[in-house]
């Protein structure tokens, strides 16, 4: 077994120099029955905002207080220690900024260890731990807890999670251990690997007290003196903790090992098996079922190790980064002040899209909607699904009746588009055609005050073309959703050489009310993400074409690690689309993008591909074998992958120097926001640098150097 005590923690010294340090701030607090507890605050000094986090410096200095305390312990000055955190916050996890610089796969080890060396002492003081989780908890201040004897958490704390997954890294200070020996390996599995796959999903202090993780649940009036009171009775015998969720033997033996299978059945089907970090995480967990905790340990200080140094976290880190602090900020947008006041919005449709739009608006701005369409018939069909969208929301439990109601009293349709004067925005969701865009927006301009803005969702075409027939061009604005709407983060806004700054801020203004992330582009074909989907979509079509296999072609992308291969994403936004968006992008640039007549024939059919129960494709249908025409010359995986990195490299090259963006790092946002690129590629460029694409395509790398990690440099 590791002795972490012999271990020299000195390199860990060079990632202090940035760090915001939490500190240990011990009192000793006096319990009702006599019996002292000594009480560790971390506070790093800085209001909530700027949350505590954990760098090597601040658990050195948790290490020495919990050996100070051990002393104590031992000298029967003190009969327990108890961790909280500073107003709203306990921590908000390891201090990662730095850790991308490593210089060596032994010092990403010491990371890990340090972690076990010192979270370990909480179950070693010789009298009994607690943590109070009084706010905000993420990573490794959960791991606090875990390590802790027994755990109270307050019911108003803004949330609980293990997110390190979704990072590229597992919960190694004794998270992928201790969990599921807790809570049982189906509500570990849930925690450790579901969530953080979901959009990095948190849990909620009341689902993780019924998920096992803590022992008790306080209301924020009293927190912790409720806290202090609860382990006073601990300590005196007159509270006995349950733990009800605790694997027993039957499940170690049997239902263990068939929810590990499950579970990595699940995450080949949904993920590939691409990412390092979830199938790490899933082989400890498989392991915690038996053996020692400090096995447990060890095995997660050489897990840790091995991610920490790859170059899979550091592309993870460099697209957190990307997310977090450059998609608050957006690149190239006017100042705030000069957005107009939106008091009602229209939406012009009533299909599908337009519903989606009509329900975000009424929800995040809590603003009238009006949708209208060509006929009565449909106005109602579109009011029919805004209403049946409401009242599952409440059936979820996400909206209460109240809300529901307001919702619905808020979304109007008519046929009248009179009533549309007094709208302050308007954006269309009308046949992706331009002609058809024109008409609406000549038809609305009449009706509209000469302040309101007007939007066009376009995927593809051109925003400055729309806008040719308005009296006011400058009014108009690029405003492309994602779908599905109300889960895809992401709103291209598009500049044309027309649009004002008062509309461009009006629309980042809106985008931030909506709670999406907005990144401008100018109006180039496809803007951002679609010009690149194209791509991927034009050379799978391409293999096809030539005559190979389907799966062959879905099995040439998997090194890519996107979310779904390319046939899965063409079968969601729909055969007729991508035809549309392929020749789209042929029109304006021949040379480089390739549009399949085969695209345009299996769009006719109700039913091109096969896919298993996991949504997987399986194979053409009956009929679409039937439909196709293909050649006789198959490509090989290795062959259609080059060109498709390839294809992506010179693409994302040419829209720079056209300054569709301004940096390769708005790129890499669109695409992680828009099209659910993986962090552990960090977007396209990185991967596209270690690949080798950006060298044989431009020869030059977008990042230099390019993002790899210690191991691999």
């Amino acid at each position: 077994m590791t002795d972490y005590t012999t271990i020299d923690f000195s390199p860990l010294r060079q990632l202090t120099a940035d760090e915001v340090v939490t500190h240990s701030l011990v009192s000793d607090v006096k319990l009702p029955s006599g019996r002292t507890i000594a009480l560790i605050t971390l506070h790093n000094g800085k209001d909530h905002t700027r949350p505590n986090t954990l760098g090597p410096a601040t658990l050195l200095e948790l290490g020495e207080r919990l050996d100070e305390l051990k002393e104590r312990a031992a000298a029967g000055e003190i009969d327990a220690v108890a961790v909280t955190g500073k107003p709203y916050i306990f921590a908000a996890g390891a201090d990662l900024s730095g850790v991308g610089d490593l210089p060596s796969k032994d010092v990403a080890r010491l990371i890990a260890q340090l972690g076990h060396h010192v979270l370990g002492r909480l179950s070693k003081l010789g009298v009994p731990s607690f943590s109070f989780v009084n706010g905000l908890a993420l990573g490794g201040a959960v791991e606090i807890a875990l390590n802790s004897t027994y755990r109270t958490v307050d019911s108003s704390a803004a949330a609980i999670a293990l997110p390190e997954v979704f990072l590229g890294l597992v919960p190694g200070w004794g998270g992928v251990t201790l969990l599921p020996n807790l809570i049982g390996i189906e509500n570990a599995l849930e925690v450790i690997i579901s969530n953080p796959l979901k959009q990095n999903r948190t849990l909620k202090p009341q689902q993780a007290y019924e998920l096992g993780m803590f022992d008790a649940v306080f209301g924020p009036a009293a927190y912790l003196e409720d806290s202090l009171r609860w382990a006073d009775g601990v300590l005196s015998g007159e509270i006995e903790v349950e733990r009800k969720n605790a694997p027993g033997r039957i499940e170690r033996l049997t239902k263990w090992p068939i929810a590990i299978k499950v579970a990595r059945g699940m995450l080949e089907s949904r993920i590939g098996t691409v990412p390092r970090a979830p199938y790490l995480a899933l082989e400890l967990m498989d392991k915690a079922r038996s053996g020692s905790i400090e096995e447990g340990f060890e095995r997660e200080d050489e897990a840790l190790a091995e991610l920490i140094s790859g170059d899979q976290f550091v592309a993870s880190m460099y697209a957190f980064d990307l997310v977090q602090k450059r998609a608050k900020r957006p690149v190239g947008a006017p100042d705030k002040e000069l957005a107009r006041k939106v008091t009602k919005v229209g939406v012009i449709g009533a299909g599908l899209m337009a519903g989606q739009f009509a329900l975000l608006f009424a929800r995040r701005l809590q603003v009238p909607v009006l949708i209208t369409d060509i006929d009565q018939a449909r106005v109602d069909k579109g009011l029919a699904y805004i209403r049946d969208e409401i009242a599952a929301l409440e059936a979820k439990g996400r909206i209460d009746a109240d809300t529901g109601n307001r919702l619905r009293a808020l979304v109007r349709g008519t046929i009248d588009k009179a009533e549309y004067a007094d709208c302050d925005f308007v954006i269309e969701a009308v046949f992706e055609e331009t002609g058809v865009k024109q008409q609406v927006f000549r038809e609305i301009e009449a009706i509209v005050s000469p302040e309101a803005i007007l939007a066009t969702n376009t995927s593809s075409l051109s925003v400055e073309e729309i806008g040719s027939v308005l009296a006011n061009p400058e009014r108009l604005v690029g405003f492309h959703f994602f779908n599905p709407v109300a889960v895809m983060p992401l709103i291209e806004i598009v500049k044309t050489p027309q649009s004002s700054d008062v509309a461009l801020s009006t629309a980042f203004v809106v985008a931030k009310n909506l709670r999406k992330n907005a990144v401008l582009t100018a109006d180039a074909p496809g803007f951002v993400v679609n010009r690149l989907l194209a791509k991927v979509m034009g050379e799978a079509a391409r293999a096809v074409d030539e005559g190979t296999p389907l799966l062959t072609v879905e099995k040439a992308f998997a090194p890519l690690g996107l979310p779904m291969t390319p046939f899965q994403l063409i079968d969601l936004v729909g055969w007729k689309v991508a035809a549309h968006v392929q020749d789209t992008m042929v029109r304006h640039f021949p040379d480089r993008f390739f549009a399949s007549e085969n695209l345009h024939r299996l769009a006719e059919l109700d039913q091109v591909v096969e896919k298993d129960r996991n949504g997987r494709v399986t194979g053409w249908t009956k009929q679409a074998q039937k439909t196709l025409v293909t050649g006789k010359s198959p490509a090989a995986e290795a062959e259609i992958l080059g060109r498709v990195e390839d294809g992506l490299a010179s693409e994302i090259r040419l829209m720079l120097d056209e300054g569709v963006v301004p940096e390769v790092e708005d790129i890499d946002l669109c695409l992680i926001l828009g099209a659910g690129w993986p962090f552990i590629d960090g977007g396209a460029s990185a991967y596209l640098d270690r690949s080798g694409a950006s060298e044989r395509a431009n020869g030059a790398t977008f990042h230099t150097p390019p993002l790899r990690g210690a191991a691999n440099r």
